[in-house]
Formats: C-alpha cells, sequence, structure tokens
C-alpha cells in the first residue's frame, strides 16, 4: 500500500512540476518534447487533428464563446472560427484545391472529369477497380497525337462502351509523351501506370501467371465470352475490352490487355498484361505502341 501511495504522490510532482515549468504537451509516437513556441505540439503521419463536430444550431447554443474557438458544421461541412471583435462565427474559407481520400477500398473522384473510380486494396498495393475512361473518342484507325490531351477509342466507336470498359489508348498518348516507367500519364493525380515490376508484384501475391488472371476477371459473362473462368477473388474485376490494331477493333469480350509504362528494348514496344476469357493464365507481352489498350491505375 505505501509503494502505491508512494507512485501517486512522484506522479502527481511530475504533474505540478511540468505545469509549473513549460506547461506544454507534445502528443507524438517518437517522444520528441514539444517544440518551444508551442503549448500543444501534435506529430503523426498517420492520423489528422479532429476538431468538435456540431451542427449549426448546436454551434448557436455554445454560450459565451472564446475568441478564435473552432468547430466543424456538420450541417454544411464548412469549419467555423468565432471572432469576438465582429461577435460571429466565420466560415473559413476553402481553396478550389483537394485531396482525394487515400485510403485504399474507397472511391476517388477525377477532378479532370468528375469520373469516380473504385479501388482495391491486393497485398500492399491500391489498384483502380475499373480502366481508365479520360478524354475524347476518336475513330479507329486515327492515330492519337493529340499533346494536349486524351484522346480514346471506343469499341465499335460507341462511347457507351468507354463508360463500362474504359477507352482504349495507345501507349504515347496514355503516357503523356514520356518514356519514364511509373509515370502518371493518363492517371489522376497520386497514380501511375503501373510499371512491369508492378504487374509482376500482383501477379506474384496471386500465386504467379497459371492462376491469377482467374483471380482478376470478373465472374459471369455479361463482360466475358462463355466460358469465362474468372472467379475475381482478387476484386480487381479485369474485362474483356478486347483492343484495337489499325482501323480494326479486335477480340471483344475475349482478351482484356492492359499496358505498362515499361518499354521494351526496342523503341517502339512496350509491355502489356493479357488475361483470356476461358483460361486463368496471365500472358506478358511486347506489343507495338500504336496499338489500343486498356488502362488500369496504381496507386503511388
Amino acid at each position: 500500500m505505501k509503494k502505491v501511495v508512494y507512485l501517486i504522490s512522484m506522479v502527481a510532482l511530475l504533474i505540478l512540476a511540468a505545469v509549473q515549468g513549460y506547461a506544454q504537451v507534445g502528443i507524438n509516437s517518437d517522444g520528441s518534447a514539444p517544440d518551444n513556441s508551442a503549448i500543444l505540439d501534435v506529430k503523426s503521419t498517420s492520423r489528422g487533428f479532429l476538431p468538435p463536430r456540431m451542427t449549426q444550431e448546436q454551434i448557436g447554443e455554445i454560450s459565451a464563446p472564446a475568441d478564435g474557438l473552432m468547430v466543424f458544421c456538420t450541417t454544411d461541412g464548412k469549419i467555423y472560427v468565432f471572432v469576438a471583435a465582429d461577435n460571429k462565427w466565420k466560415e473559413i474559407l476553402y481553396g478550389p484545391g483537394f485531396i482525394n481520400p487515400t485510403y485504399c477500398g474507397q472511391p476517388i473522384t477525377d477532378n479532370r472529369d468528375n469520373k469516380t473510380y473504385n479501388t482495391v486494396l491486393i497485398g500492399n498495393q491500391c489498384w483502380m477497380k475499373e480502366n481508365m475512361n479520360l478524354g475524347t473518342m476518336i475513330q479507329a484507325g486515327t492515330a492519337q497525337t493529340n499533346h494536349t490531351g486524351f484522346e480514346k477509342y471506343c469499341m465499335s466507336n460507341q462511347e457507351a462502351n468507354c463508360d463500362v470498359y474504359g477507352g482504349l489508348y495507345q501507349w504515347n498518348n496514355a503516357m503523356q509523351w514520356t518514356q519514364v516507367p511509373g509515370s502518371q500519364g493518363i492517371c489522376p493525380t497520386g497514380w501511375h501506370i503501373p510499371t512491369e515490376a508492378d504487374w509482376g508484384t500482383l501477379v506474384t501475391f496471386l500465386g504467379g501467371d497459371a492462376v491469377a488472371g482467374g483471380m482478376m476477371k470478373e465472374a459471369g459473362t455479361e463482360h466475358w465470352s462463355s466460358p469465362n473462368t474468372g472467379t475475381n477473388s482478387s476484386g480487381f474485376t479485369a474485362l474483356g475490352g478486347g483492343f484495337t490494331h489499325l482501323s480494326s477493333f479486335m477480340s471483344f469480350k475475349v482478351y482484356g490487355t492492359f499496358w505498362s509504362s515499361t518499354q521494351y528494348l526496342s523503341f517502339s514496344y512496350s509491355f502489356t498484361r493479357e488475361l483470356w476469357f476461358s483460361g486463368d493464365y496471365v500472358h506478358d507481352h511486347a506489343t507495338e505502341w500504336g496499338d489500343g489498350y486498356s488502362i488500369r491505375c496504381l496507386r503511388d
């Protein structure tokens, strides 16, 4: 009992010494002291600061709010600070920029055209669950040469097919005219066109070339020809979007082929990964830049 009383007394003395001395608090995981300029110093690389959240009515009922008091209003989704000189709650204005949630499994919005893409965590990689569908549709057989924007082919020259299967892109257009592996290219900010090594990491995690394809393909025959062997146990949800070669659309619902951002030895070829409707194998090819294939983005 004496030991307990002694321990409590020591803790109380330490708290009192801290209050009388620096009156500072540091909240962190590295044990560092708070900065000399701060009474409260919070450090984290994985969590944010969460102010009190309440409705507009509840905010209005706060009695004698202090100058500088901050709250988050759940009624309109904005942060307010009380300004005593004006006796008003003032909105903290938001700028035009925003950051998409980076946690995987939640949808993201591409602010270039406001299209939404679902995401899935596979191993340690965060993948989009849909193919990219950005740009202006042009007819197959016409080269994608716009250096200030993106162009796409839609299967059978039907925009509705891009809405389901995504666009089909020539490599240079998708890479936005760079040849650096892992470039953002057509992908939204914070995402990139996967390298050959990125694809290899995915396939290896799913058990290797011989079985990974079945785990990556959407199940059923709505977007694949019969007999589709896909189970989509990975959540990748690959569709049989086909491809373009010269002016022809080919292998719709038979193949799903995805560009990598890794150039092959030859100047005009890059690596692709290909899935087939009636097998579970993932094929690794080197393909001409002029053909049109799907783009699946990977988070940085």
